[in-house]
């Protein structure tokens, strides 16, 4: 988890850094952090336009410039040709209904996370495809 929080210190979002880092038989496979694409302004530049439309945490997740730590973390795996399918990923934060989806898809086997998110629907799409969502520090927490 600390190297969790040593990549989201990387984050180029105004609102949250987060950070995760997919991990296999002791090993990281790959890491990533929130921000925008590559070569494309951040929104320290830009400015954020969830908060210019006032969206609360936990909706529309469409109007963010930024990509989320664990979408760049499966990109960075799809880049680099490693499968991170019965990976453990390393979250800072609670992954959100749309990381939640890829997640699964990807086959993450299990999530540790440091903090919340208010996303029900991401616990229960969790719960439902069986992987384990626990709080760092914590055993056997959303299962």
């Amino acid at each position: 988890m600390e190297i969790a929080q040593t990549v989201a210190r990387r984050s180029t979002c105004k609102r949250r850094q987060v950070g995760a880092v997919a991990v296999k038989d002791k090993r990281i496979l790959s890491t990533g952090y929130n921000g925008a694409p590559a070569g494309i302004a951040h929104c320290a530049e830009t400015g954020c336009l969830r908060e210019q439309m006032q969206v609360p945490p936990g909706e529309r997740h469409e109007l963010c410039r930024g990509l989320h730590a664990e979408q760049n973390s499966i990109i960075q795996a799809a880049v680099h040709g490693v499968s991170i399918k019965g990976a453990t990923f390393y979250v800072t934060h609670q992954p959100c209904v749309v990381c939640a989806k890829m997640l699964i898809n990807a086959g993450a086997e299990k999530i540790i996370i440091l903090e919340d998110y208010p996303d029900q629907l991401s616990r229960e799409m969790f719960q439902q495809a069986g992987i384990l969502v626990e709080k760092f520090g914590e055993r056997n927490e959303g299962k």
